[in-house]
């Protein structure tokens, strides 16, 4: 198949799993049939899917990465000693496990073609990763608390896990009980991360953006914890910033440059 027609088999695919959308017509375009397969993949609850539909889906999101371009770790530039920093779509960095901003709930993003990273993780990621979250909070029995976290498989995405950690979310300026929570965020994911064997981490800028918390006092934060993380624990784990914004990529490399 050709990457259109995979697109276009998962549409009807994913149609004929939800009755309510038997009258969706598919556009003509390929940017929206685009948008159209992306917005299915992220109202469906998680559930099994065939072995047909995940095949014709693997191919599908492994040549969309393939054709963004994947960037490897071991190509990457220290920007200090022990830290890397890389501006760019976290979901293309090949490395042992990347970290998702996630929320309480642990199944991703439902709103269609969302901007959040929480959205983009699962959607190159497959219909798997939504499944194996929902298993683990069943298992859990109830929400994940703000400042843990969990690892699971990555399926589609070139890293080699997931990390899901849950910041919290700030309402005007972050209090104590928020700064604590953020660095306990990047404690459990180190901690996860070596107890599973990971060599390297990437973090996105967890809290920032739909969780409001400043990107300076942020990042502040995430160095410093790190930096005692590793020092406290002897951990060799190599860590990646990933930041999208220019604004970001600006202060992450202002406050690396003090190391």
């Amino acid at each position: 198949m050709t990457q259109s027609e995979r697109r276009i088999y998962l549409i009807k695919r994913l149609i004929d799993e939800q009755p309510r959308y038997k009258d969706l017509a598919i556009p003509r375009s390929e940017a929206d049939r685009e948008k159209l397969l992306r917005s299915l993949f992220n109202v469906r609850m998680p559930k099994e899917a065939d072995e047909d539909f995940l095949k014709t889906q693997d191919e599908y999101l492994r040549e969309e990465t393939a054709r963004k371009g994947i960037t490897d770790v071991a190509d990457l530039t220290p920007a200090a000693d022990g830290f890397y920093l890389r501006q760019g779509d976290i979901t293309t960095l090949k490395c042992g496990a990347i970290v998702n901003a996630a929320n309480s709930q642990m199944l991703g993003c439902f709103v269609p073609c969302h901007g959040c990273i929480d959205n983009a993780i699962h959607t190159y990621a497959g219909v798997q990763l939504r499944l194996e979250c929902a298993r683990l909070m069943k298992k859990q029995g109830h929400e994940e608390q703000t400042g843990g976290a969990k690892i699971t498989s990555a399926y589609n995405l070139p890293c080699d896990h997931v990390i899901h950690t849950v910041g919290p979310i700030v309402r005007g300026a972050p209090t104590e009980t928020d700064k604590k929570l953020l660095a306990s965020c990047y404690r459990s994911c180190l901690d996860i991360a070596d107890k599973n064997g990971v060599k390297s981490i990437a973090f996105c800028c967890i809290s920032t953006g739909e969780f409001h918390f400043p990107s300076d006092k942020a990042a502040e934060i995430a160095i410093r914890t790190v930096k005692e993380y590793k020092k406290r624990t002897g951990s060799k784990i190599e860590v990646i910033f990933n930041v999208f914004k220019d604004a970001d990529d600006e202060i992450y490399r202002k406050l690396l440059g003090k190391y």
